[in-house]
């Protein structure tokens, strides 16, 4: 199996007609990293992934794998292989001759080839399964028939289109383990489509959030959490507050806010309102409060403190946090200036 390479994208636009569906993007992928390129649908990562496989072409800009400008290279030629949301798998052929299907159309004999797709069904566990028709697995299994057969190919970058969207909850869960683990053991650089934040916070070492054609915000999960840097940052990645108080924007994770009562001390900035919802999530409790001036807030309490303070639905609070722990928000930032480098 190849080493993983990094990935470099250079001003890279993809325009259908007069609509931009990827505005001048900049990104560096460092070699051997799980990217997760997240955001809404429509919002330009999948035709991000299918420029850098070669299966659209680039309306401006540069893709670099490693060393290569792959730019103008068939998809063969690049040193990447794609797995389809889908998985596109040859109804006709058994589990080992689709494994197989890329070194045949090399020419490579028979014997040859299907000892390396063994040696790949070994690697996602499906080896039993190697005379079986793809009717006759179940989504999973034909999940791992699909990444075997992209690696047989020995990619350096392994690109993945929402890979587990088909799958049920629990058989996501499991199959992400799965994707972190064999991407750790290969060392191969993953690219992975994904609109499920839960997802992308799990599996990556790069978060790329997209939003309009444009990276809204890019680093490691923790960073793109803990500071988000744009409302729509904030909004998509969940599990925070935007709070607007004189002319500043702010956004505040909902654990890290506090719900006190009308006579209690409030230290620091704080909203008034009316608590509108109560949810017991198990580890925790959600207090929904309506500010005065409309909208909603949400706080995360443990159960004790519910049941300390007796809160009740109806009754006028005031939500209230630290300042230390309230990230400002920017207007949505311009397009990013490409590596100096890079541009010639």
């Amino acid at each position: 199996m190849a080493a993983g390479a990094g990935l470099e994208l250079v001003q890279v636009t993809k325009q259908y007609g007069h609509v931009t569906a990827v505005d001048a993007i900049n990104l560096r992928i460092p070699a051997g990293s799980y990217c997760c390129l997240l955001g809404p649908s429509g919002c330009g990562k999948t035709s991000t992934l299918r420029m850098i496989a070669g299966h659209e072409s680039v309306t401006s800009g540069d893709i670099i794998v490693g060393a290569r400008n792959v730019t103008d290279l068939a998809p063969a030629q690049r040193g990447t292989a794609m797995m389809f949301q889908s998985y596109a798998l040859f109804p006709h052929l058994s589990v080992i001759d689709n494994v197989a299907f890329a070194l045949k159309m090399k020419g490579t004999p028979k014997a040859t080839r299907h000892a390396e797709a063994r040696k790949l069904l070994e690697l996602v566990d499906m080896r039993a399964y190697e005379a079986r028709l793809p009717a006759q697995l179940s989504g999973g299994q034909q999940q791992r028939v699909a990444l075997a057969r992209a690696l047989i190919t020995s990619p350096q970058i392994l690109l993945l289109d929402e890979p587990l969207s088909a799958l049920d909850p629990f058989l996501r869960l499991r199959m992400r383990a799965e994707l972190k683990r064999l991407q750790r053991e290969l060392g191969l650089t993953f690219i992975h489509v994904t609109h499920g934040q839960d997802e992308a916070m799990a599996l990556s070492d790069l978060v790329v959030l997209m939003n309009g054609g444009r990276i809204e915000q890019q680093g490691t999960p923790r960073e793109i959490f803990n500071h988000p840097r744009t409302e729509f940052a904030a909004k998509f990645i969940g599990g925070h507050n935007v709070i607007n108080l004189g002319g500043e924007s702010v956004a505040v994770r909902v654990d890290r806010m506090a719900v006190k009562k009308q006579t209690d001390a409030v230290d620091g900035p704080s909203v008034a309102g009316v608590i509108s919802k109560i949810e017991y999530q198990g580890t925790y409790v959600l207090i929904a409060v309506t500010p005065d001036g409309g909208g909603e807030i949400s706080v995360q309490i443990g159960e004790a403190d519910l049941d300390r303070a007796n809160y009740e639905i109806g009754e006028r609070v005031r939500v209230t946090w630290n300042p230390a722990f309230a990230s400002p928000l920017s207007p949505r930032p311009a397009a990013t200036v490409p590596s100096p480098e890079l541009v010639a």
